[in-house]
């Protein structure tokens, strides 16, 4: 990593920062009484701009080096002061929509935001669409696009999940098939781990089958087809898929992976890139992480899809400097300071040529990640969703229906997840 850079990035954010209480304040104003004195003449006259951005406070140290390189990057077209709030993502929204004007210039949301925060006319569309659009990978593309107009700057792609797995057991060619890697799994007495009791992990059986589960045009009830008898994979193929491989020996639902890694019983798991460093130590040599694998139903081999999703800047709408602040949000966007943020944060990037940088070539999560997101969709769900997945994952879990009916479990299952959340 460039280390060097850093070092030096930070140290010059010592003596440039003032932080005062949860504010954050970073403000090139605030370098020293002794800067301020000699530039008071060389400032008359250029424009001054103070810009407000909400970020997570595990971003603080990030956000402290790209907005001093930003202030030194247009020192000579304005006296710039940056304030810096911390507001994690899942607040974003509703900080925002609560009180639009007094909400910041530039904010951190994420995919399954962006879409309310437009509707509640707090995101301004971005300026240098075409930008967006040749800089960054498509689906992070999309993630920011509402209704053809794009209204975020991508800023990372790597919110989902992919296998890892033990080298000392599993080629590169064994991984590419689940069937694979159970049948060494159980020859070994260990496991492939799995959390069958969520439904973001299990939606990975069906976004490449034909059977869809997403959200109505009201924004809050779903729509289902996982119980259906007419398409070319039915509902019943996929069930039955994922009974035997809850009855192989091979395999074990569990949101304990990292313990079974660590404990040798598990050489396989499906997670994401947060897990990257506790098992790239625990395995050493042995680590090693690929995309999804296939699996059988209906006698195809269909490739497993997961979920996707993406952070991204937002640009505030009644910004007093909106120009300012779409320049601050494609600055911290661009292609050098995304691989910062994998630097210090370790996040993948959505800039094409950021993911291609050595260093983040060698990261094996983010290429996994990368890999999968072909074989991905945008998590857009109302919340009937989750509990009737669960039960139905952990009985699919188990091996057996318990002597009911497969295709009256289907159904039941998908009746509550399209029901409606009125009454």
């Amino acid at each position: 990593m460039k280390q060097n850079l850093l070092k030096c990035l930070l140290a010059v954010s010592v003596f440039c920062l003032f932080l005062t209480g949860c504010n954050g304040n970073i403000s090139k104003e605030d370098s020293s009484s002794e800067e301020t004195s000699q530039n008071n003449g060389k400032n008359q006259g250029k424009e001054k701009v103070t810009l407000s951005i909400w970020a997570g406070e595990e971003d603080k140290e990030y956000i402290t080096a790209v907005t001093q390189k930003f202030i030194k990057e247009y020192e000579k077209d304005a006296d710039i002061n940056i304030e810096w709030s911390p507001v994690v993502e899942g607040q974003c929204r509703t900080a925002l929509l609560n009180d639009v004007l007094n909400g910041a210039d530039v904010y951190t949301t994420t995919d399954g935001d962006i879409q309310t925060i437009v509707a509640g006319g707090a995101a301004s569309p971005v300026i240098n669409p075409e930008e967006i659009r040749t800089s960054n990978i498509k689906s992070a593309v999309d993630a920011v696009t509402i209704y053809g107009t794009i209204y975020g700057y991508p800023i990372t792609a790597d919110n989902g999940y992919f296998l890892y797995y033990n080298k000392k057991y599993l080629s590169s060619e064994d991984v590419k098939s689940l069937d694979k890697i159970l049948e060494i799994a159980a020859k070994n007495k260990k496991k492939f781990a799995m959390d069958w009791t969520s439904g973001w992990y299990l939606y990975s059986f069906y976004g490449q089958t034909g059977l869809k589960v997403g959200l109505n045009k009201d924004g809050v009830t779903n729509f289902c087809t996982w119980n259906s008898i007419k398409n070319s994979i039915k509902g019943v193929d996929v069930a039955n898929a994922l009974l035997e491989i809850g009855r192989n020996p091979g395999f074990k639902n569990t949101t304990e992976w990292i313990k079974g890694i660590q404990d040798g019983s598990v050489i396989a798991c499906v997670s994401g890139v947060w897990d990257e460093s506790l098992i790239k130590d625990m395995l050493g040599n042995n680590y090693a992480a690929t995309k999804l694998p296939t699996y059988t139903v209906a006698g195809k081999q269909i490739q497993m899809a997961c979920y996707f999703g993406y952070k991204m800047l937002g640009v505030n709408p009644y910004s007093k400097n909106l120009d300012w602040a779409h320049k601050l949000a494609a600055y911290i966007s661009n292609e050098e300071n995304q691989k910062l943020r994998f630097e210090i944060r370790g996040q993948g990037p959505s800039n094409i040529n950021a993911s291609k940088d050595n260093e983040i070539m060698q990261s094996q999560a983010v290429q996994a990640v990368l890999a999968q997101s072909e074989f991905s969709e945008l998590q857009r769900l109302g919340g009937n969703y989750w509990d009737p997945v669960t039960e139905f994952g952990k009985l699919m879990a188990s091996g057996s229906t318990g002597g009911k009916n497969l295709q009256s479990i289907l159904d039941n299952m998908v009746k509550m997840i399209k029901a409606s959340t009125v009454g």
